[in-house]
């Protein structure tokens, strides 16, 4: 209603506007500004509005986590696996929606990008958009019920085994690095929590390295570790059978790597990941499609 008003406001006095000057006109083109800006969110696929609800999620993990306590057999120790996993959903959240400071790493041919940014006490993290060609609820199934049958399919995973399961959100997982080319990296494993969270239509795949006694430091590997990551999946605008795709991807290989080195490994591990489910029988074809 606003910008309509506006709109006919500026029509009716269009000559009058033409002679202003000073503060006036300044006034004039903040307004115009932030028109434009109301009109752009409001165009902004629908994937981007729960990012902003934290205080919804906070209060939600708040309510489950005195259910916990009070009602749970869990010890201490899987209670802090739960609270690992809802800090780092919420710390993804919080990076996800920053707009600014993203550089491009990776140009595809269609003109998106993955484009990473530095955080101080995080480090570089990277962000991918994408399209999916099947259903929240198949992709979900793909990426988290059968997370071990992943190395299959993913390139970027050898091997992933689930260590522990603690209620029907929280997993801990070990998982093996796979190999990049001419394996310059080196073997890297890798101890996190996986945690899953459903809002509304959307389901959310946080994860963040951790340690676990059924997992020590493996003899031959380098222990990595997963800095706040999170994929995101919503229904495609006005398509249910398409899911709108946001994967933030934060990772500390450890070792004496060039960081030149690290940032084309984490980039494209995203990329071929995209080209594999693209060019293959895999359950679901990635389309790049939004704009990062």
């Amino acid at each position: 209603m606003l910008p309509a008003t506006f709109k006919l406001c500026c029509g009716i006095s269009h000559q009058h506007f033409k002679t202003m000057i000073g503060l006036k006109k300044t006034a004039v083109v903040a307004i115009a500004r932030e028109l434009r800006r109301m009109k752009k969110e409001k165009c902004l696929p629908s994937i981007i509005n729960p990012l902003s609800q934290k205080g919804k999620i906070s209060e939600a993990f708040r309510v489950e986590d005195d259910k916990l306590k009070r009602n749970s057999t869990l010890n201490t120790e899987e209670l802090y696996y739960i609270k690992q996993g809802e800090e780092a959903l919420l710390k993804a959240r919080e990076i996800l929606i920053q707009d600014a400071g993203w550089t491009t790493e990776i140009k595809m041919k269609n003109g998106d990008n993955v484009v990473s940014k530095v955080l101080p006490g995080t480090g570089k993290v990277f962000k991918l958009e994408a399209v999916l060609d099947a259903t929240v609820e198949h992709v979900c199934s793909e990426l988290h019920e059968k997370l071990e049958q992943m190395s299959s399919w993913n390139p970027s995973v050898k091997h992933i085994q689930i260590l522990q399961k603690i209620g029907d959100k929280t997993i801990v997982t070990h998982e093996i690095m796979g190999e990049t080319a001419g394996n310059i990296i080196g073997q890297r494993d890798f101890v996190s929590v996986r945690y899953f969270w459903k809002e509304g239509p959307c389901c959310y795949l946080a994860g963040i390295a951790t340690k676990s006694k059924l997992m020590p430091p493996q003899k031959g590997f380098v222990r990595a570790e997963i800095g706040p990551s999170c994929i995101i999946l919503c229904p495609a605008s006005n398509n249910n059978k398409k899911t709108q795709f946001i994967w933030l991807l934060s990772m500390d290989l450890k070792g004496w790597l060039p960081k030149s080195l690290i940032n084309q490994a984490l980039s494209q591990a995203q990329v071929d990941l995209l080209n594999t489910c693209a060019h293959s029988s895999q359950p679901f074809v990635l389309h790049i499609q939004l704009n990062l």
